[in-house]
């Protein structure tokens, strides 16, 4: 979804135009589908910016959102996160979950909205330019298509009522493009459940400089972070400057993406496996004696 064509159109107005080539993407958000082969999977192409929506009542996950930006970062295109629902919790709920999100976002957009109110539309709406293509991500229920709706000032998207527990239900069951009235384009897509990453191609070093700005301070250039003299991510950790799930997250990024790397070449797998089973073992000595965990 999102490929631009050369089109040549037919000699009488009735016929159908014909495609001559398809142009080269400028950015293509992909994931690694779900199964054992995991292929690659385009979600959308020559996006300028990806909305990742979550909700403010159940949905928002700093982990899941550093996946999305990881793979965004990897597109090419930039990213803002949507806080939808923001009209089923208090404002003192919504200030503290924008902190808890504020570092995997990194400096990054965050929009609070309700599609249901209308609060906060107007602040999407002016990132969505003429002749700029957006795409919106993330969970099922969080949302998706009632912004959509409300960008497009009409009910063309299927919304299903929240359930008793005040959650989304999976309505889009399709990737669709649209024009809004402003002139920008807009992409709805699905819900997804995991959002596997491929091969790191720039990504996790522009959604962690955090962890790798700290990293560059260590002693060794191939520091693996697992109790060797010097290490400065260990010394981060242990004096609070770095967050004990942050760096695991990192890790099970960086892990998840040099398996799919290794795929194509079974020396690099075997050599990948050595090295995170001893990162996993370091991982878990941090996480035991973690402070936050032993409250």
């Amino acid at each position: 979804m999102g490929d631009w064509v050369a089109l040549a159109p037919g000699p009488h107005p009735d016929d159908l135009a014909i495609v001559h080539a398809v142009l080269p993407r400028r950015t293509a958000l992909v994931r690694r589908a779900a199964g054992t082969r995991g292929e690659p999977q385009v979600i959308a192409a020559n996006v300028e910016t990806f909305f990742v929506v979550t909700s403010a009542n159940r949905d928002a996950n700093p982990r899941r959102l550093e996946r999305y930006l990881a793979a965004i970062a990897d597109s090419g295109a930039a990213a803002a996160i949507v806080i939808n629902k923001i009209d089923l919790c208090a404002r003192d709920e919504l200030a503290a979950l924008i902190a808890r999100l504020t570092p995997s976002v990194r400096g990054g957009p965050i929009h609070a909205a309700s599609a249901a109110t209308g609060e906060g539309i107007d602040a999407i709406r002016a990132r969505v330019l003429p002749g700029q293509t957006v795409a919106f991500v993330g969970m099922s229920g969080v949302g998706k298509s009632s912004i959509v709706n409300a960008l497009l000032e009409t009910e063309r998207q299927v919304v299903l009522p929240i359930d008793e527990n005040a959650r989304g239900r999976h309505a889009t069951t399709r990737r669709e493009l649209m024009v809004l009235p402003g002139g920008g384009i807009l992409i709805d897509t699905p819900g997804m459940r995991s959002f596997g990453l491929t091969e790191d191609d720039g990504g996790l070093a522009a959604g962690f400089t955090d962890v790798l700005d700290i990293a560059a301070h260590c002693r060794f250039g191939d520091c693996r972070h697992e109790g060797e003299p010097g290490c400065a991510v260990d010394a981060a950790l242990e004096d609070g400057t770095l967050d004990v799930a942050r760096v695991a997250a990192f890790e099970k990024l960086a892990r998840e993406a040099a398996a799919a790397e290794a795929r194509r070449d079974p020396v690099l797998a075997t050599r990948n496996k050595r090295r995170w089973k001893a990162i996993n073992v370091a991982q878990r000595q941090r996480a035991k004696h973690d402070p936050k965990r032993q409250r």
